[in-house]
């Protein structure tokens, strides 16, 4: 689950990951508030507004921008509010802004020149242990750093049996050149940011930039902070975090009914029980021609309601020209399956794209036999390469 930075940066900061501080507002008299509210915490004259939106680049896109006075800060407010943001993450359409955070300026004037570190906490899939990826070119796309200058990108992987080690934070707070107070105060944050990671149970902490201040003060300055879904239920106040207007509407209305869906650009609809074989069945699509529109797991219960409901998320998308249903009847009878499907496709009455089903298990002689006799234009398939066939047909 992604969170907003705002959001982000409350995590951080109840671990005592020191953040840049700000205040969230959904409008601009709101902005003008917080400016001033946020000026008699923390004496910041001028003001960041950061648009909050689930994507990164947005300063790309004109949704970061520094307000000198409360007037900028209502003006900026009311420009940023409301407007179709698009950056290098969101589509073409962009994404809207619903709210804006209200953030202090920490980039002041002091006795040292203010320097950026790009930091994230994540899991290193190849080595089975967390690991924090760090680099001195804060403030850039990470990817560029790895292409342009990977010399300059450094890990340190995590001992699950230790936890991240004192001599771990100093090691990264020595490549990134700091000494002294700076140096003491990145190897804190180091320890702190990682107790956050791991006790939050996410996934993801990006932060970029990380920045040392003109008086060795080491922050967060920005926060992407992704939580894992299958643990919020031990963080009942994270998951209240959840911002539905940020995600797929065919996603949220999917997760109300159980269903795990992700929507994705392609062509041919995929239902299918079990991520394994949904994951299969997106590169059958694949090697038959077409791209996959979503991957949809109706689970274990297969059965005439979850298939309809299943039905009518793909059909939302009318880039879908076609639909495989790709069943593995191992404690679902294939025949119960084939008759929910007979019952969906007549009970919506508006199907209007090619179905082909692959049924395969128990009792699919008996399943493949009810599709074809049901007089539907749904195309029964046995085997895997059938199934593929069948979408180079309809798709030709």
């Amino acid at each position: 689950m992604n969170i907003h930075e705002y959001q982000g940066k409350e995590i951080l900061s109840s671990f005592g990951v020191r953040v840049q501080r700000g205040i969230v507002a959904q409008d601009p008299k709101e902005a003008v508030e917080a400016a001033k509210k946020l000026t008699e915490q923390t004496g910041t004259g001028w003001h960041v507004i950061k648009a909050q939106v689930h994507a990164g680049g947005r300063g790309k896109g004109g949704g970061v921008k520094l307000a000198k006075n409360l007037q900028e800060v209502e003006e900026i407010s009311g420009q940023i509010i409301g407007m179709n943001l698009v950056t290098p993450q969101t589509s073409a359409e962009g994404k809207k802004v619903h709210q804006v955070l209200i953030a202090e300026d920490v980039y002041y004037p002091g006795d040292n020149e203010p320097e950026e570190y790009y930091m994230s906490v994540l899991l290193n899939r190849a080595t089975g242990r967390n690991m924090i990826m760090y680099s001195t070119e804060g403030g850039m796309d990470i990817e560029t750093v790895a292409e342009e200058t990977p010399h300059l990108i450094f890990n340190e992987e995590i001992d699950p049996s230790t936890g991240l080690l004192p001599f771990q934070a100093r090691r990264i707070a020595f490549n990134l050149g700091l000494s002294g107070t700076a140096f003491k105060e990145m190897t804190k944050f180091v320890m702190s940011l990682y107790e956050a990671f791991t006790k939050s149970d996410s996934t993801l902490f990006e932060i970029n930039p990380v920045l040392k201040t003109s008086d060795d003060k080491i922050m967060a300055v920005d926060a992407k902070v992704t939580l894992d879904d299958n643990a919020l239920f031990r963080h009942k106040d994270y998951a209240e975090m959840r911002d539905e207007r940020e995600e797929s509407p065919v996603e949220v209305e999917a997760r109300a009914v159980g269903l795990n869906y992700v929507d994705l650009d392609g062509n041919v609809g995929c239902m299918v029980n079990g991520a394994g074989l949904a994951m299969a069945t997106m590169d059958l699509i694949k090697q038959a021609g077409g791209e996959p529109a979503n991957f949809l797991d109706v689970g274990g219960t297969a059965d005439a309601k979850r298939v309809e409901e299943a039905f009518r998320l793909i059909l939302k998308d009318e880039k879908v020209k076609a639909i495989l249903v790709n069943i593995f009847g191992g404690i679902v009878r294939c025949d119960r399956v084939a008759q929910g499907i007979v019952d969906a496709y007549k009970n919506m009455g508006n199907i209007n794209v090619p179905i082909i089903v692959r049924l395969q298990g128990t009792n699919a002689d008996i399943a493949k036999e009810l599709i074809d006799n049901s007089g539907l234009d749904v195309y029964s398939a046995v085997e895997f390469q059938e199934a593929a066939d069948k979408v180079q047909e309809v798709l030709a």
